[in-house]
């Protein structure tokens, strides 16, 4: 039935804007409607819903990058807006983004910014963070064999809680550890968790006091896409054993590479240690790798700093990789309202100019895990030079192998933990 645009406008103008919220599925079908049509038949359907759609009208983006991907895999049930922690999703100017964590999951409709005029300027919106009691709604526990042939069993939620390898302490902080289990046969019990979301593009952002250090430790922050090199991996915090600096890496398909190896060519604080080539298949692996030279980046100590955030933005400019200490952290960041513009030179970037950030990445994920060993910590067992490894694990330890010392020396494992404040994913407005 066709209403009178008289008999429409009333309703318009006389409903109140304080209804209750429409039930999920309700949202979703007037979702995928609109997405059917032309952008000026979504506008006016959300014209003609606004008594129903109130709730999620506040801060509409013209953009949106991130692409949502329902999974059953973790338990619990996604919740936002509480002083406890949230994992939270916000809508966009195309409907309700769901975030799903198992099946009791529910949508938030909560803006990141309920009263945007008390808040900083800032050319990004909250789109997703995980943090406190909820921190793990959201994410997939990776239970396959470790693609990095490290010496460890990754473990779901469940048997991970049990062991007592995942938790959320009395500060509100996520804690994923290795088992140290004082003798092991096989491989030692750990954790890997892959955010259910993925991204084409953004701002992310993550706040941890404790990582994962030691002999034999590999940890990892890092988004990836499909069909591994063709979507890419971006390490933004990636290091081994003992190392004090951070090094943040590309991995793609043929024809994403830096400009140059100058550190001051390409306005970066690190330096570049694998060469300018990105390709996997063409550097053995190692892609095109930015080295800190801080020594608090990574490891032990970032660890005794109190840690810090790193971010990574990824727009039509490139690739960029931010640290910042615990006592250096922009007042921006802090406030809620991060602008990159105002941080000054990044530690590492890849400019679009030469690696076409949206060809070359695409469906990202990110992900945090710690495995034992495997192709990098294990291959380096013996080496020695690397900051904080000045001298080989090998020397250290007074054991040949990574792998005879790790099965070994559960109690040395103690400091391979993870222990996360936050992380947050921004897209602009």
């Amino acid at each position: 039935m066709r209403l009178p645009s008289s008999f429409l406008f009333f309703l318009l103008v006389t409903a109140p804007i304080t209804t209750s919220a429409t039930p999920s599925h309700a949202i979703k079908r007037i979702h995928n409607l609109a997405l059917k049509h032309s952008a000026g038949f979504a506008r006016n359907l959300r014209l003609a819903l606004k008594p129903v759609l109130v709730a999620q009208s506040d801060g509409e983006q013209k953009k949106f990058y991130c692409i949502h991907k329902p999974n059953s895999q973790a338990g619990g049930a996604a919740s936002g807006g509480t002083s406890n922690g949230t994992f939270s999703s916000i809508p966009t100017s195309t409907g309700i983004r769901t975030s799903t964590a198992g099946t009791s999951a529910t949508s938030t409709r909560t803006p990141a910014n309920p009263n945007p005029t008390q808040a900083p300027a800032s050319r990004f919106r909250l789109v997703e963070k995980h943090e406190g009691k909820n921190f793990f709604n959201g994410w997939d526990f990776f239970t396959a064999p470790d693609p990095t042939h490290g010496m460890v069993q990754f473990l779901d939620q469940g048997s991970g809680r049990s062991a007592g390898l995942v938790d959320v302490n009395d500060e509100g902080n996520a804690i994923m550890r290795v088992e140290t289990t004082p003798q092991v046969t096989g491989n030692r019990q750990s954790i890997r968790i892959t955010t259910q979301s993925q991204f084409d593009g953004g701002l992310f952002l993550m706040d941890s006091v404790h990582m994962p250090t030691g002999c034999g430790v590999w940890p990892a922050w890092w988004s990836n896409g499909p069909n591994w090199p063709i979507g890419g991996e971006i390490d933004i915090l990636e290091g081994v054993n003992d190392y004090t600096n951070n090094q943040a890496t590309l991995h793609t398909n043929p024809g994403c590479s830096l400009s140059s190896t100058d550190p001051d060519a390409l306005k970066i604080a690190g330096n570049v240690i694998t060469g300018a080539n990105c390709a996997a298949g063409e550097t053995g692996n190692q892609g095109c790798g930015v080295r800190s030279k801080d020594r608090n980046s990574f490891g032990p100590g970032f660890n005794k700093n109190g840690g810090g955030v790193y971010a990574m933005q990824w727009d039509e400019n490139g690739i960029e990789v931010y640290f910042f200490p615990r006592a250096n952290i922009p007042s921006d960041i802090e406030d809620g309202a991060p602008e990159p513009n105002n941080w000054g030179t990044p530690l590492a970037r890849w400019a679009a100019a030469s690696c076409d950030p949206f060809k070359f990445f695409f469906q990202h994920s990110f992900i945090f895990d710690t495995t034992l060993c495997g192709d990098w910590a294990g291959s380096v067992w013996s080496s020695s030079g690397i900051p904080g490894q000045e001298e080989s694990c090998a020397q250290r330890t007074g054991v040949p192998t990574c792998e005879a010392y790790v099965r070994a020396n559960g109690g040395a494992l103690k400091e391979a933990y993870w222990e996360i404040k936050s992380v947050k994913m921004y897209q602009k407005k």
